[in-house]
């Protein structure tokens, strides 16, 4: 009896041993860990390329005055003068505006930069070409005018692809939030501007203003206009052409700093 006890015991034993190793086993056992995926090429190229915040109040109002430019067309086409004036000194206060909130907010991005100008020409070409259309401007003074930011456009698509990161797709030459080129207006450019936005808001509100007995001294000065803008528009599209820096190409490094700002 003794025997069994010992021989019960002994396999109690074994069987407890080559349990607990069991046990040890189980927790010596390799946990899987997760598949690992990789990223994408959209997620690489993101990492790659930094992007910008553009959708600032700045940006906004520049661009509800492109929006804003064949509208004013249209109603110019249709004789609205009063609601063409209106709507044309919303783009000027807007011209003014959005610079001066992006200033003072630090909401600059490199979008602004090439945006606002474009803004600017696009009203000042749908006006252009419809004062011109009318008889209210003279054709050599519009193809004057038009020549020179039909130039200054093909120049900056120039500078976009040269600037933009690899690889060069549609998709990212249209994507304004990947910095790779800088616009900075040259002194001529910014009074050139400015006496265009006059000369085409004094040619669109002429009609409002001529049965007021002053409608001959209003005629008189405009030609004078006309004539300043002409010198103003050549001397502003050679400038980008002897003036440093007018338009930078970004480095990475420059690059990857505008987008951390935002």
């Amino acid at each position: 009896m003794g025997s069994r006890l010992r021989s019960g015991g002994l396999q109690k034993g074994l069987a407890s041993e080559s349990g607990g190793s069991g046990k040890r086993d189980q927790d010596r056992s390799p946990t899987l860990s997760p598949p690992v995926t990789k990223p994408t090429m959209k997620t690489r190229l993101l990492r790659l390329t930094p992007h910008e915040n553009i959708y600032t109040l700045p940006n906004i109002l520049t661009f509800s005055r492109l929006l804003a430019a064949p509208l004013v067309g249209y109603l110019v086409v249709h004789d609205y003068h009063a609601w063409a004036v209106g709507l044309f000194a919303y783009a000027g206060i807007t011209d003014l505006v959005d610079g001066w909130i992006a200033r003072k907010w630090q909401l600059q991005t490199v979008v602004g930069t090439v945006i606002d100008p474009m803004a600017d020409k696009t009203l000042m070409t749908v006006l252009v070409g419809v004062l011109a259309w009318k008889g209210a401007m003279p054709l050599w003074l519009a193809g004057i005018i038009l020549s020179r930011d039909v130039l200054l456009g093909i120049a900056a698509i120039y500078y976009r692809y040269i600037s933009l990161p690899p690889p060069k797709t549609f998709s990212r030459y249209w994507d304004f939030s990947l910095p790779s080129a800088e616009v900075h207006p040259t002194g001529i450019s910014k009074i050139n501007t400015a006496l265009q936005l006059g000369l085409i808001g004094w040619t669109v509100g002429m009609p409002l203003m001529v049965g007021h007995g002053w409608g001959g001294a209003l005629e008189s000065g405009l030609v004078g206009m006309q004539y300043l803008v002409a010198t103003t528009t050549i001397w502003s599209g050679a400038s980008y052409l002897y003036t440093k820096d007018a338009v930078k190409i970004l480095t990475p490094e420059e690059s990857e700093q505008r987008a951390m700002k935002k």
